[in-house]
């Protein structure tokens, strides 16, 4: 009966979710996002609204920099923006160490009471420049530098830590004496800072900053105006206390002031609706006499390989009057150098280039040090950002931001000889004339990067996937996708309808908008190249976590989306992996974490390992590739080092020794349930593979000792009515998001009872928010919440861990892209945004697919 009322309920969602004026049919999202996707090309150019009206904030990229893009719409000479905000970059008091070379003398020795006060005497402490941490962070190694396969540039980028301060469970101490020129009482004033990991910042003995136990770069704050009011003339102490409790250590921070602004577009659009829908974020606004609908489009279809990896995205609009009338309209778009630089400040240099009947405003660095920058919070600078649009009734220009706006506000157009040129920081505009408007109205432009290589292997530096052999230039993407684009937009509207359709009938309309909001996030935070042996790598970043590349434990989690939409690319998810054992370069008995630092890819870096939780994981998704395309060739092409991590399993993995988990921030325990769960699955997987491949005696092995395993298991976390966090500690209990995998691939390793046992006492332990990972906390895993959540039976269920999740979304007060690491007694982010394991949130889509290839 339940599943007739859920029928009826999807068939009257459907009945009434057309767009009319476009005649498309969409099952609108009412999620109002923490950020909105508008622009997924790669980790690098990914941008952002962070607000709800996406004229109340400037766009930005995910890690919150600023990728400053403005639009505004002229009617009958009135301006309305309803993109973005006029902004100017603050004037730099005091530099970062990515913005310029900074002394201060520090201490490792807990100083005096007083340390933090402009009178104290630090005449006995060390000098060191600016900043300070491990060596993780350091931007470019030498070795590196010797790696590049291209010409070794004549520099390298700046350096965030120059002195090294490393020590686990230790602590720095740092005074930076700064002189002012002026007096800043009464300014805005805003502290920028990076730590790693409890921080506290004193600005002239006042402390502004405390962040109990995290981990973050490049905050900007504006000072209070308590601290900005001792910020006089002459020498000013900021002071800087920061423990590292383990791996990476990091302290670097400057001050800058508020640049005076002048506005050409204060008037804005009166914004009506927001909707996310898979491939394509869409507004509509009231611009006076004019409607506008505005749609940003990346078409991330994952059956096309060419086209997920063009680095193209529309940005397309339809006007419509709203009184009968007709009305002179002209739309005007604004984009900075900022998308093309890691930091504000660097050089760079803008053209505009005409061909084949298209316009190209392009713009990048001047230094063009291609891969020579590493890490998590950077952004690319080598290569070229653009906007480009047809010729006809379209005019542009390079310039003086203040000067485009001006020449678009008096003129309806870009006049190139009233624009005003910067030496080294041109801003690219467009405006396209729609003439008297009294009917509907369309038009777009695209936007686009071509990075050239995108990444380095080995050594070997590889060109983008849709570009593998250098024989096509970015000129022709752009034609390409200009051509292509009614039938792609007929596309991505089609596949949106449908996926959300889908996900709609496999876990309610929750849970098809945080699918939408996931399908962008995910696919983007990859970069799609092919190896010099011909592999298909699909390397993802780690985004706001250590900025690995390739890491297995962010493989693991993302894998349902590729595995439910294209196969191929769940195998480009493990290539490397593979490769890194079998070519020797990794000799270890179990898999290896990751293969580097984005973009480089040259070997693992992360300081420990994850035996049981890599070669689990590896396992497990070979196995799920195997049960999704019927045949197990992919594992027969690496069953030698299959063999050896199964091996380690069976000898290692019922008990876990201490280590660390894919939940590496909670810390290092050993006895892990959970843990060992994967352990036993990756055996059964193991064993699974060995039957599809006719090895009989090998599967009935590998199985027969995963079954023994599991009811070993079964007796030593026993607790009652539901199972330990940790087989040594009664009275514990954790999310068991492992034993999905036993239900999807029909492994009857582990009896229907140990699930049936488990999720009605999560049902007792959820919070406001969600369901937290384990006893310990009350921060949570939003993707391992659907993993539990897709353990359970019924859809009514599924749908009691869904909402909290859903509701957390949209109360959050963190405005940045999804999180998945959040509390679950409060909306807040507890660390981690723009991650690519929310592709994990399709896997209840992906238990309807399995479940149906029997």
């Amino acid at each position: 009966m339940k599943n007739i009322l859920f029928l009826i309920f999807l068939c009257l969602l459907l009945a009434g979710c057309n767009n009319k004026s476009a005649d498309v049919k969409t099952i609108r999202s009412e999620l109002r996002a923490p950020a909105y996707p508008l622009v997924s090309i790669d980790p690098y150019t990914s941008a952002w609204s962070f607000s709800d009206k996406l004229y109340e904030s400037s766009v930005k990229h995910w890690t919150g920099e600023n990728f400053p893009l403005i639009g505004a719409i002229r009617v009958d000479g009135q301006i309305y923006r309803f993109m973005g905000e006029e902004i100017i970059a603050p004037f730099i008091v005091s530099p970062t160490a990515e913005q310029g070379e900074w002394i201060g003398k520090y201490s490792m020795t807990k100083p005096v009471t007083g340390w933090e006060k402009p009178g104290f005497n630090d005449s006995g402490w060390q000098s060191g420049i600016g900043g300070f941490g491990s060596m993780d962070e350091i931007v470019l190694s030498t070795l590196e530098v010797c790696m590049l396969s291209t010409p070794i540039p004549a520099k390298i980028p700046k350096q965030v830590v120059n002195t090294l301060w490393d020590k686990e469970n230790s602590g720095i101490w740092i005074r930076r004496e700064i002189e002012l020129n002026d007096d800043l009482a009464g300014k805005k004033v805003f502290l920028e800072y990076s730590h790693d990991d409890d921080f506290e910042l004193y600005v002239n003995g006042i402390e502004v900053v405390n962040t109990g136990y995290a981990w973050k770069k490049n905050v900007i704050v504006q000072l209070p105006e308590e601290a900005t009011q001792t910020l006089k003339k002459g020498k000013n102490i900021l002071a800087a206390h920061c423990h590292n409790r383990t791996n990476g250590a990091l302290v670097d921070f400057g001050l800058s002031v508020e640049a005076p602004v002048k506005h050409y577009m204060d008037q804005t659009a009166e914004q009506k609706s927001a909707d996310v829908q898979p491939t394509q974020t869409r507004y509509t606004f009231a611009c006076g006499p004019v409607d506008l609908e505005l749609t940003f489009t990346a078409p991330l279809l994952l059956n096309n390989l060419e086209l997920i990896s063009r680095p193209v995205n529309y940005i397309s609009y339809t006007v419509n009057a709203t009184d009968d009338r007709s009305h002179d309209v002209e739309i005007y778009f604004e984009a900075t150098p900022n998308w093309a630089i890691n930091k504000p400040g660097q050089a760079t240099q803008s053209e505009l280039i005409e061909k084949d009947g298209l316009m190209f405003l392009k713009t990048g660095s001047v230094d063009q040090l291609v891969l020579c920058r590493k890490g998590d919070d950077v952004r690319i600078d080598w290569g070229y950002f653009y906007l480009c649009t047809e010729k006809a009734g379209a005019t542009c220009a390079t310039g003086d931001g203040y000067s485009l706006r001006e020449s678009f506000g008096q003129n309806g157009k870009i006049l190139p000889g009233s624009v005003i040129q910067s030496p080294n920081h041109n801003n690219l505009g467009i405006v396209q004339s729609l003439g008297n408007v009294n009917e509907s109205t369309s038009g777009k432009i695209l936007i686009g990067y071509d990075d050239i290589y995108s990444i380095q292997y080995f050594g070997d530096n590889l060109r983008p996937y849709w570009n593998v052999d250098g024989k096509k230039d970015i000129f022709k993407a752009f034609s390409e996708a200009n051509n292509e684009y009614g039938k792609l937009i007929e596309a991505c509207n089609n596949f949106d309808y449908q996926m959300m359709s889908d996900a709609t009938q496999a876990g309610g309309k929750e849970y098809a908008e945080l699918c939408a909001l996931a399908y962008r996030q995910s696919i983007h935070a990859h970069k799609l190249v092919k190896s010099p042996n011909g592999d298909l790598l699909f390397l993802s970043k780690e985004n706001f976590s250590n900025g690995s590349i390739g890491t297995v434990d962010i493989t693991y989690p993302s894998s349902p989306l590729y595995l439910l939409y294209n196969p191929e690319l769940a195998k480009g998810l493990l290539n490397h992996i593979f490769y890194y054992s079998e070519c020797g370069k990794w000799t270890k008995p179990f898999a290896a974490h990751d293969v580097g630092t984005y973009p480089l890819a040259n070997g693992q870096t992360y300081g420990g390992d994850m035996p049981i939780e890599e070669s689990g994981n590896v396992l497990i998704l070979t196995a799920a590739i195997a049960t999704v395309e019927g045949n197990a060739n992919y594992a027969a092409k690496h069953w030698d080092i299959l063999t050896t991590w199964t091996n380690y399993l069976v000898e290692k993995g019922l008990d876990p020794e201490n280590q660390l988990c894919t939940d590496d921030f909670a810390g290092h325990f050993a006895h892990n349930t959970n843990l060992s769960i994967k352990a036993i699955l990756g055996i059964a997987s193991y064993g699974k593979l060995a039957n599809m491949l006719g090895k009989k005696e090998v599967a009935e092995k590998y199985t027969a000792q995963a079954k023994n395993m599991a009811q070993e298991w079964m007796k030593m976390a026993d607790d009652g009515d539901h199972y330990r966090l940790t087989f040594d500690q009664p009275g514990t209990w954790s999310q068991k998001y492992n034993l999905v995998w036993n239900k999807l691939m029909k492994l009857d390793i582990f009896p229907a009872s140990v699930a049936e046992k488990e999720i009605p006492s999560y049902l007792t332990k959820q919070n406001t928010y969600g369901l937290p990972l384990d006893n310990r906390e009350t921060y949570t895993k939003s993707d391992w919440i659907i993993w539990t959540a897709t353990m359970s039976n019924d859809l009514e269920t599924f749908r009691k861990f869904i909402t909290p999740i859903h509701k957390f979304m949209n109360e959050t007060v963190d405005r940045i892209p999804m999180t998945d690491w959040y509390w679950t007694d409060k909306p807040n982010q507890r660390g981690f945004q723009a991650r690519s394991v929310v592709g994990g949130y399709f896997i209840k889509m992906l238990e309807e697919k399995m479940i149906n290839l029997e």
